[in-house]
């Protein structure tokens, strides 16, 4: 192994992602991953806490996404409008991974564990877009229950973009299943 290579954390997400398709999530040591990136387990748990961790990115990062789309929505939308910006931008952040969300969703579905930290995720997500809406000068009530609409929405529509054969564009798929929650409101 080099001293130092470049690119360290993604090639430690891909190895381990495809440690686990081949193996399985429990089958496969952090030892292993780093073996497969080309990098010492020091490095890994440089990068990541746990190997759980390892498929679930930078959350900050992620959720950022939404919430600064939400922030800078124009001031006269309405929280679920600002919320829909989010939807939007998070596609469009998306857009060219699929082939890996598909890898990484099947991952998932097969592992309790990865599950419930993906249901932890969800969980902060939400918490951060009612943040967001919040700060814009949302009321709680408002704030909150449109972080979790807005969650709802993208979670159904990134369940339905994965399943697919070929990549869509998240964002619209979003919107449209934003479009089937309020139809159901009335």
């Amino acid at each position: 192994m080099g001293r130092w290579e470049p690119g360290a954390r993604e090639r430690l997400a891909e190895a381990a992602l495809e440690l686990f398709l081949e193996r399985g999530y429990d089958a496969t040591t952090v030892a292993d991953i780093a073996a497969r990136a080309g990098v010492t387990e020091r490095t890994f748990f440089r990068q990541y806490s746990d190997k759980r961790e390892v498929l679930f990115g930078d959350p900050a990062e992620y959720n950022a996404v939404f919430t600064d789309a939400v922030a800078g929505a124009p001031a006269d939308a309405s929280p679920l409008d600002a919320g829909a910006a989010a939807l939007r931008a998070v596609g469009a952040w998306f857009a060219g991974r699929h082939p890996y969300a598909r890898r990484r969703a099947a991952v998932v579905a097969a592992n309790p564990a990865l599950q419930e930290r993906e249901q932890v995720k969800r969980l902060h997500l939400t918490e951060a877009i009612a943040a967001a809406l919040l700060a814009r000068g949302a009321a709680q009530p408002a704030a909150a229950l449109t972080a979790e609409l807005i969650s709802v929405a993208f979670h159904q529509a990134f369940v339905r973009w994965v399943a697919a054969d070929e990549e869509s564009d998240l964002g619209d798929l979003a919107i449209s299943v934003l479009g089937e929650l309020r139809g159901l409101a009335r």
